[in-house]
């Protein structure tokens, strides 16, 4: 019997590593697996790995290598950038500002904070999922230390105004952090030009390993460590580092940026194509910005279907998809980020999820929107849902 086709349309949750990635790794795991705090030649042959990847890094953001520092990824990045600034920060004053449909490892970060006495506000979107730059800010009082909005939503896409938010936390003395896991390697990104303190990157989402992120801070700006140990990565993140991952991840840098341009197009060019080929089902809809949104996403809702059976259909026919955020694929309420947008709870349940990396084709999408009404028509005859509107 033929083999099952399988397609990857989830590359929001993670990729594949590539192939050139793993090769440039596979040394660091065999013949040079020195500690790279070691001085002897087996050291600093890691050390040496280690600042090479780290200038990759630094490259593909516009930044300075020693303004990189590595971790175990995004979430931990995002940890250490507002909770090191928080904690440097507070005797000048104790509110941070965000947006209500950050990551989680940025919203359940602020709360953690808001229970040791720091104030959060969280700033809303519009119905197409963009922060409203003047409502940043309204926001800014006296005592605000951090701003932290994320250059782009992992969950519809949607890109957000970065310059013009950098540009006022730098006028107003305040430190600003990003989280741009989703945008570094698909969209071009400059610490820069957008006015970015503190940024946060994954090697995952760019056909990177695991286990494997960074983050950029930039020179002059203080954090108090939350992780302590033998001073490794400036004292903000003491553990022996992770050499063939970090190999690896500045590969992946190295890749994505030498293919910036051209994959985006491909990339964009998929999304549209499955855009207009969802746009044909009735009572469907795109979620997010039609065009300031990441060239990769595409994210849909289905009036009177549950986006976890669609998933589920999917799968059996071969494709990969999600509802949103891997990191909450197992809670059962709707998304946060759907809901911030206005949605209904049943309309945020039954949203699609579909991202492209550079490995994906054309055929695959046409494939994919050949299968995908029978497969919403299906579940809307079993749904209750669908009968009642």
């Amino acid at each position: 019997m033929p083999e099952k086709r399988r397609v990857y349309f989830d590359n929001s949750a993670t990729t594949m590593v590539a192939p050139e990635v793993i090769e440039a790794m596979l040394p660091y795991f065999t013949t040079h697996y020195g500690n790279a705090s070691s001085l002897h030649t087996f050291g600093q042959e890691a050390h040496t790995a280690l600042e090479n990847a780290r200038k990759d890094v630094a490259k593909i953001i516009g930044a300075k290598p020693e303004e990189i520092i590595f971790t175990a990824g995004g979430t931990e990045s995002d940890n250490i950038a507002i909770k090191g600034i928080a904690y440097h920060e507070m005797k000048k004053g104790k509110h941070i500002i965000t947006s209500n449909i950050e990551h989680p490892a940025v919203l359940e970060t602020c709360k953690a904070l808001e229970k040791e006495g720091f104030e959060v506000t969280y700033v809303k979107v519009n119905r197409e999922g963009i922060v409203d730059v003047n409502e940043v800010e309204r926001s800014i009082r006296s005592d605000t230390t951090l701003i932290t909005i994320m250059h782009s939503n992992n969950e519809i896409g949607t890109i957000q105004p970065i310059a013009e938010i950098g540009k006022i936390a730098r006028e107003k003395g305040i430190i600003f952090h990003t989280d741009a896991v989703q945008s570094v390697g698909k969209i071009p990104v400059d610490v820069g030009r957008e006015n970015i303190d503190l940024l946060t990157l994954a090697a995952h989402k760019i056909h990177g390993p695991k286990g494997v992120g960074a983050l950029y801070i930039r020179k002059g700006v203080q954090l108090k460590p939350i992780i302590h140990g033998g001073g490794h990565e400036r004292g903000l993140r003491s553990s022996t580092e992770n050499i063939p991952g970090i190999v690896g991840f500045g590969k992946a840098c190295e890749i994505a940026l030498a293919g910036l341009e051209k994959n985006a197009v491909h990339m964009q060019k998929l999304r549209d194509k499955t855009i207009e080929g969802v746009a044909g089902i009735e009572a469907s809809f795109l979620n997010g910005h039609r065009t300031m949104r990441l060239p990769n996403n595409a994210h849909f809702r289905f009036t009177g279907i549950e986006g976890e059976s669609l998933v589920l259909k999917l799968d059996e026919e071969g494709f990969a998809a999600s509802t949103g955020s891997a990191c909450s694929s197992h809670k059962l309420q709707p998304s946060h980020v759907l809901l911030a947008l206005g949605l209904k709870h049943e309309e945020a349940h039954g949203s699609l999820r579909i991202t492209f990396s550079r490995y994906n084709t054309e055929d695959e999408v046409e494939a994919f929107i050949g299968v995908l009404p029978g497969i919403v028509s299906e579940l809307r005859k079993m749904s209750p849902l669908w009968h009642r509107r």
